[in-house]
């Protein structure tokens, strides 16, 4: 399929989430028919490539579904390219979903929420940074991807007296209701006010290389010995030329090894029975759900999560955001108590 080169260098625009999805799918596209001609593609072509993701066994039936779409939309790439006639891309999104329970897939476990004490007893282990993140997250139910893309200029601190607004750049839901506000409380605003000093508009709210910075500063006040001339040394080239590997922004992947790091460093210094277990960013939404339906009421949980369904979520948007200010006034942080310790 040479005509698809250029998808492959970058001419869908994705961003570097969900690049690595893209790539799969393409390389499940090409293995199966790389020597064909794009217009020669139809659904049975499509249904076959499906049926090697099946085959391989490392994909839940979501994710061969995601991939299968993500096929179709660089067909309808081409098409909008005047590369691939566009009927071919009608006949292919009449390829139905795999449905739960189709013969060769699986479905992962449903993802259970991370309890508060847990979240309680990683914080100390955790950058500033991060320990942030995590709290922030929990407090307002936002999703992984909506606390480490926030930018400074996505704040709005002009809207209310005592709420401030998140308004991300993009969003899950926004083809149906626009964009979408999260209120920030007290709580919130505690927490992320430092990291919103002298940055401009489109810089990270919250950056790994403030996070290494502020481990690197823990390790220089929790030394017990004097610093030789060769490390003061090491550390002013350092500081001349920072490392250009460390990103502005994290992302699903580093934001989750941040969270690993500190649980491993953590149950380092913990005896058997006060081991910290395994957590990752994506339940930490989940548990703010659970928590807000068992004190609040079912109908604030889904105003804190926002509805599952496009038609629900547009008919209930505006209701939604009313609850979600009425709990972010009234909001106080149940790891407020917590200190930050660091190696």
């Amino acid at each position: 399929m040479g005509s698809w080169v250029p998808v492959e260098t970058g001419a869908i625009r994705m961003d570097t989430i969900h690049a690595q999805h893209f790539t799969r799918a393409i390389g499940y596209l090409v293995g199966v028919y790389g020597d064909f001609a794009v217009n020669e593609f139809s659904p049975k072509k499509l249904k076959a490539v499906r049926n090697q993701m099946v085959k391989a066994g490392t994909l839940c039936r979501n994710m061969v579904n995601d991939y299968t779409g993500r096929i179709v939309r660089i067909f309808s790439w081409g098409v909008e390219e005047e590369l691939v006639e566009s009927g071919i891309v009608t006949a292919l999104r009449e390829v139905k979903s795999l449905r739960k329970g189709e013969q060769g897939t699986f479905d992962n476990p449903p993802r259970e929420e991370v309890p508060n004490d847990v979240i309680r007893r990683t914080l100390p282990f955790l950058s500033p940074t991060v320990a942030a993140m995590v709290q922030i997250q929990y407090l307002t139910g936002m999703r992984p991807s909506e606390i480490y893309r926030m930018v400074a200029g996505d704040i709005d601190r002009t809207r209310d007296s005592e709420l401030w607004y998140y308004v991300p750049g993009s969003h899950k839901t926004e083809r149906f209701i626009g964009k979408k506000a999260i209120p920030l409380g007290k709580p919130e605003q505690e927490l992320i006010a430092t990291y919103l000093m002298d940055k401009k508009p489109g810089a990270a709210v919250f950056s790994p290389r403030t996070a290494v910075a502020e481990l690197n500063a823990e390790r220089r006040r929790n030394r017990k010995t004097k610093m030789s001339p060769s490390q003061q040394e090491r550390n002013r080239r350092r500081a001349k030329k920072p490392a250009v590997n460390i990103g502005e922004f994290y992302d699903h992947s580093s934001y989750r090894k941040a969270i690993a790091h500190g649980i491993r460093k953590g149950n380092k210094t913990l005896s058997v029975d006060q081991q910290i277990p395994h957590w990752t960013p994506y339940q930490i939404r989940h548990a703010a759900g659970t928590e807000a339906e068992k004190t609040q009421g079912l109908d604030k949980a889904q105003a804190l999560l926002g509805h599952r369904t496009a038609n629900t979520t547009k008919r209930y948007a505006h209701g939604q955001l009313a609850i979600a200010e009425s709990m972010a006034r009234s909001r106080r942080n149940p790891f407020s108590t917590e200190g930050s310790k660091m190696d």
